[in-house]
C-alpha cells in the first residue's frame, strides 16, 4: 500500500500506522506505549489535556481513567485522512460508544482554525472550566504538523488566560459597570441609539492618541492642507478616541464623532477645556455618568454586554442598540466606524506601543502632564512607565524598537481575531521615527495611499435631531419601576419579611444577576452561581440590593424630569 495513504500493520497489542514516510504507531506494542505515555502523564485539577493526532485513540482510557472530574481531553486532528481513519476504523475507540463525542470529558474534531477550536472549547465545556492547557503525544502523528498544533495549543492557552483575565476584570468593575448602567438611565430621554448615526459611504478615518498619531495628523495636512479643518468639506470623516480630543482640539481639528468607554474617572480630563465643543459623542451605557455632559454635541448611547446579563435583555425596550464588548477603546471605535459608514476605514494612532520618550501624541492629557512636571530634577522621558514590571521590547511594522506590555499586547491579539478578515479595514503607516505602532494583522497602507482612499466625496453628516423627551421618559421611568419592584420583592424574600418559594426565589436570583455577577465564583462563568439555598451567597446578594434600589430612586426622582446625569461631587460610583 502506498505510504499516501495510511498504512496499518497488525502488532502483538493493536495496530501500527506508518503515513507519508514516518512510523507514527509502535511497530512493536503500540497499545502498551500510548499507556505507558498515558500513565506518565501528571495530573492536575481544572486541566485541557489538548491531544493532536489521537489515531485510534490508544491511550485516551487510561488518561481519562487518572484525570480529574474538572479535566477534560481535546483531540484534534489536522489530516483529513487521519481523523477518518480515527473515525472509522474497527479497532478505533472513538467508535465505541463510551469514547464517542458524547463522552462529556472526551472530544475529537478536526484541527480547522485557531478561533473555532476556541469556539468550539467554550461552547462545549464552558468559560473558566479550565486553568492550562497540557499539551500530550501520544502518538507520532502530532509530526506532521508540529508548528500548526503548538499554535492550536498556545491559541486555547491564550483564550482561557483571557477568560481568567476578564473574570478578574468583572470582580474588580463589574459592581460599577452595573451602577452606572442604572445611573445613565437619566440620559436616554436627551440622547439618541449609535443606529440613528450615517456617514453614508464616506471614509473613516479612526485616531487612537498613541505616539504615532502626530506622523498620522501631520501628514494628513501635508496632503489636504485646509480642507482636514473644516468638517463640512473634508472629504472622510474622523471618528477619535476620548483620549486623543485635546490633541485634535490643539490642532483645530474638530472630529465628527467621539468614543468613550472608561466607567472609571481616569478619562474625565481627556476632556478638561472642552465643555463647549459641539462634538458628537458615542457613549457606553456603562460609562462614568459624568461623560454624557462634558462635551457640547449630541450624546449616542450604546450598551455593551460585557457578561452575559439579564437586565440588557430588559433594557432593549428603552436602548435597543447593543455593541460586542471588545474591551478597549480603540477596538470599539474601529467596530463602530464600520458600523456607520459602508466605506473604507483607516486606523492611525492605534499602536499599543509606547517609545522612552513618548507614551501618547502630543498635547494629550498624559503628554501635557510630563510637560508640567518637567524640571531639572525631572527629565521629560517616561522611565517609570518603560522600566515597569511586565514592559518588554518588540518591533513596531517598521521594524522600529518600541515597547509594550501584556495588557496592549492582549489588546493588539484581540484586534487582530477581531478585524483580520475584514475587506473594508486598513491600517495607515507613517514614515520614519513616527512609525512605532505594531503591525495590527491587517492591510498595511502607505499616506499616499490612505490619501486616495481618504478622498471621498464631502457629504453631509447625518445625525438624528434630540428627540422628544415624552415617551422615552415614560419608557425609561416603567422600566425603573419594575426594576426596583424586582429588587424590593427579592430583598423581602432574603430577609424573610415576606414569603416566597425556593423556586421564586431563584427565578428573582437569575433575574437580578447584575447582584451578583461580579462575585469571584460567578464572574465570567457564563451564569453559573452558587443555589439559593446558600446563606453566605444569600447575605452577599442582600448587601447589594439597597445600593442599586437607592441609584433606582435617585434616577426617578431628580433626573428624569432634569434630564440631566447624576454625577454630583459626591458620587463616586463605588
Amino acid at each position: 500500500m502506498s505510504d499516501a495513504t495510511p498504512r496499518q500493520l497488525e502488532t502483538r497489542r493493536g495496530c501500527s500506522v506508518s503515513y507519508q514516510g514516518k512510523t507514527l504507531l509502535s511497530r512493536i506494542d503500540p497499545i502498551g506505549q500510548a499507556e505507558r505515555l498515558a500513565a506518565s502523564i501528571p495530573c492536575r485539577s481544572r486541566t485541557l489535556y489538548f491531544c493532536p493526532s489521537p489515531l485510534y485513540g490508544y491511550g485516551l482510557e487510561m488518561l481519562l481513567s487518572r484525570i480529574n472530574d474538572d479535566s477534560a481531553v481535546l483531540c484534534v486532528e489536522a489530516d483529513e485522512q487521519l481523523l477518518a481513519l480515527s473515525l472509522t476504523a474497527p479497532e478505533a475507540l472513538f467508535r465505541l460508544g463510551s469514547f464517542s463525542n458524547d463522552h462529556p470529558r472526551l472530544r475529537l474534531i478536526p484541527a480547522g482554525d485557531a478561533a473555532g477550536l476556541c469556539g468550539y472549547m467554550r461552547e462545549t465545556w464552558g468559560s473558566r472550566t479550565f486553568r492550562r492547557v497540557e499539551t500530550i503525544h501520544l502518538t507520532g502523528g502530532w509530526q506532521l504538523f508540529p508548528e500548526r498544533y503548538a499554535s492550536l495549543a498556545k491559541a486555547l492557552q491564550r483564550d482561557i488566560a483571557l477568560d481568567w483575565g476578564n473574570a478578574l476584570t468583572l470582580v474588580k468593575l463589574g459592581r460599577l459597570y452595573s451602577k452606572n448602567v442604572l445611573c445613565n438611565l437619566s440620559l436616554i430621554p436627551r440622547s439618541r441609539g449609535i443606529g440613528d448615526i450615517c456617514f453614508g459611504e464616506s471614509p473613516v478615518l479612526v485616531l487612537g492618541a498613541g505616539p504615532s498619531l502626530d506622523g498620522v495628523l501631520e501628514g494628513l495636512d501635508r496632503f489636504f492642507g485646509a480642507a482636514l479643518y473644516d468638517p463640512d468639506t473634508r472629504p472622510f470623516k474622523i471618528l477619535c478616541v476620548d483620549t486623543c480630543l485635546s490633541s485634535l482640539k490643539a490642532r483645530n481639528i474638530k472630529p465628527d464623532l467621539v468614543a468613550a468607554l472608561e466607567s472609571q474617572h481616569w478619562n474625565l480630563r481627556d476632556f478638561i477645556g472642552l465643555g463647549s465643543w459641539e462634538v458628537p459623542l458615542a457613549m457606553d451605557l456603562s460609562a462614568l455618568p459624568a461623560t454624557g455632559d462634558m462635551l457640547g454635541g449630541q450624546v449616542f448611547l450604546f450598551a455593551t454586554p460585557w457578561t452575559p446579563l439579564r437586565i440588557f435583555e430588559r433594557l432593549h425596550a428603552v436602548l435597543p442598540e447593543t455593541f460586542w464588548p471588545l474591551g478597549s477603546v480603540g477596538l470599539s471605535a474601529v467596530a463602530l466606524a464600520l458600523r456607520v459608514s459602508s466605506g473604507p476605514v483607516i486606523t492611525g494612532g492605534i499602536d499599543f506601543s509606547f517609545t522612552l520618550d513618548k507614551y501618547h501624541a502630543r498635547s494629550t492629557p498624559g503628554h501635557l502632564e510630563r510637560l508640567r512636571r518637567h524640571t531639572r530634577f525631572q527629565g521629560i522621558l517616561n522611565e517609570v512607565a518603560t522600566f515597569r514590571h511586565g514592559v518588554f521590547t518588540i518591533q513596531s511594522k517598521s521594524g522600529l524598537s518600541v515597547r509594550s506590555d501584556p495588557a496592549m499586547k492582549t489588546y493588539r491579539d484581540l484586534f487582530e481575531r477581531e478585524f483580520a478578515g475584514e475587506p473594508r479595514l486598513w491600517d495607515y503607516s507613517t514614515e520614519g521615527v513616527d512609525n512605532t505602532g505594531l503591525p495590527l494583522g491587517i492591510k498595511t497602507l502607505s499616506p499616499e495611499a490612505a490619501v486616495e482612499l481618504l478622498k471621498g466625496v464631502p457629504g453631509q453628516r447625518h445625525y438624528s435631531p434630540v428627540p422628544v423627551k415624552g415617551e422615552l421618559q415614560q419608557a425609561v421611568k416603567a422600566f425603573i419601576c419594575q426594576e426596583r419592584a424586582t429588587l424590593i420583592m427579592l430583598k423581602d424574600i432574603c430577609t424573610g419579611a415576606v414569603p416566597g418559594s425556593p423556586e421564586q426565589r431563584e427565578a428573582l436570583l437569575d433575574e437580578c444577576d447584575y447582584l451578583w455577577a461580579h462575585f469571584p465564583e460567578c464572574a465570567g462563568a457564563g451564569g453559573r452561581r452558587p443555589p439559593g439555598t446558600d446563606i453566605s451567597f444569600l447575605k452577599r446578594v442582600r448587601t447589594e440590593i439597597d445600593p442599586f434600589i437607592e441609584i433606582l430612586d435617585r434616577v426617578d426622582a431628580e433626573c428624569i424630569r432634569e434630564g440631566k446625569s447624576i454625577f454630583t461631587p459626591d458620587y463616586t460610583g463605588v
